[in-house]
């Protein structure tokens, strides 16, 4: 699966957290061309804070592939930057590439991810190689849309700093 294919899997999983009133924030893990996690964001479905779709796509992922070495390489594609608690679960759980189409810039971990210093010690600690930018419009709509129906509240004025990035 591409890098576009992948990113368009996340963001058609934050499409359907949009539909059930959730921020439109996708993920899916991948094992090889094989989808192994799948979730959107669900905050408000949920009454709780960490259930990120990034953190919920991997431990669906690593509940299906449990305590193995993987033959082939798990990646994690997603609508929005990851954060520093979805880059942290993505490094224990061994994910080596990171696909993501809008960036957060006040909140975002590509840039930790690409400083990451690991102790040489510390096997399995990785940071995944970042990619940003991959069908960035399509989520920036999702934004817009989340934004011109949500409720006032600071998620939503969090959401709209987001849909108004510039181009």
């Amino acid at each position: 699966m591409t890098p576009e294919e992948m990113v368009g899997a996340a963001i058609e999983a934050a499409e359907s957290g949009l539909k059930a009133g959730e921020l439109p924030i996708g993920a899916v893990v991948l094992s090889g061309d094989d989808v192994v996690g799948w979730a959107y964001t669900s905050e408000r479905g949920r009454g709780r804070r960490l259930v990120h779709a990034g953190l919920l796509a991997m431990m669906e992922s690593d509940e299906r592939l449990g305590w193995v070495d993987h033959s082939e390489p798990l990646r994690l594609a997603v609508s929005l930057e990851p954060c520093v608690m979805c880059l942290g679960a993505a490094m224990a759980l061994g994910v080596r590439e990171v696909y993501f189409a809008l960036e957060s810039p006040r909140d975002g971990a590509a840039r930790v991810a690409a400083t990451w210093q690991p102790d040489p010690g510390m096997r399995g600690h990785q940071a995944p190689v970042m990619h940003g930018g991959i069908r960035r419009a399509e989520s920036r709509e999702q934004f817009r849309r989340y934004t011109a129906t949500a409720s006032d509240s600071p998620m939503r004025d969090w959401a709209r700093t987001i849909a108004d990035l510039p181009d």
